[in-house]
C-alpha cells in the first residue's frame, strides 16, 4: 500500500506561510490612546530597568541618535569616572550650552525578559530627565513610540508589547524646566530698574 506524501519543501514553505499570517503588526489606534489626557503635547517619559535598577524619568526621543545619563542616574547607579569609556565630542544641553560629556559607559536595558545592551553618553549638566533613550535602543528592541499614544511597542515571543508612558511625569519635567528658565533668566523689569 503506497500512500502520496508532499516533498518537504512544499510542508516547510506551508509552515512559514502560516506563521508569517500570524505574526503581529506594531500598530496605534484611537484605543491605544484610552487612558491618557487628550489633547496633548506631552513628551514620552517611562520607567525603565537600567544597569538593574528602576529608573524613572526616562525621556524617549526618537529623534536623538544617542543615549544621554544625566547627574542623578550617575550617581543613583554609583558610577565612578573609572567605569567610563573617553567620550568627548561636544553635545548641546537643554538650555542651550556646549557639554563636553564625561565618558561613555554601555549599559543593559530591560523590559520584561528583553534586555537590550545601550551606550550612554554622561554628561554633567541640567535635565528635568534622568536620561534620554534614543533610536539606538528603540532600532535596537525594533520598538516603535508614539508620543500622541504615550507608548512603546515591540514584537516579543510573538506577541505586541507595550511600556506606557507617564504624563504626569512629562508634565512634572516641562514644569521643572519652565521654572528654571524662569530663575536663571533676568528679569527685564530688573534690567530696567524698576
Amino acid at each position: 500500500m503506497s500512500m502520496a506524501r508532499l516533498p518537504v519543501e512544499a510542508d516547510d514553505r506551508e509552515s512559514k506561510k502560516a506563521k508569517g499570517m500570524a505574526s503581529p503588526i506594531i500598530g496605534f489606534s484611537d484605543e491605544d490612546k484610552v487612558g491618557t489626557i487628550q489633547p496633548h503635547d506631552d513628551a514620552l517619559v517611562v520607567t525603565l530597568r537600567i544597569g538593574g535598577y528602576d529608573v524613572k524619568m526616562v525621556l524617549v526621543d526618537q529623534d536623538s541618535a544617542m543615549e544621554v545619563m544625566y547627574p542623578d542616574l550617575y550617581k543613583g547607579l554609583k558610577l565612578r569616572p573609572e567605569d567610563l569609556i573617553a567620550y568627548d565630542s561636544p553635545l548641546v544641553s537643554f538650555e542651550g550650552k556646549t557639554v563636553t560629556p564625561k565618558g561613555l559607559i554601555r549599559l543593559p536595558i530591560q523590559i520584561g525578559s528583553d534586555i537590550v545592551k545601550v551606550d550612554f553618553i554622561v554628561v554633567d549638566a541640567y535635565s528635568p530627565y534622568t536620561a534620554i533613550v534614543a533610536r539606538p535602543w528603540l532600532h535596537a528592541l525594533g520598538a516603535v513610540s508614539s508620543t500622541l499614544h504615550q507608548k512603546v511597542k515591540y514584537l516579543s515571543e510573538g506577541r505586541v508589547k507595550e511600556v506606557i508612558g507617564d504624563q504626569v511625569v512629562a508634565w512634572q519635567c516641562m514644569v521643572s524646566t519652565i521654572s528654571r528658565q524662569s530663575s536663571t533668566e533676568p528679569s527685564t523689569i530688573a534690567e530696567d530698574g524698576l
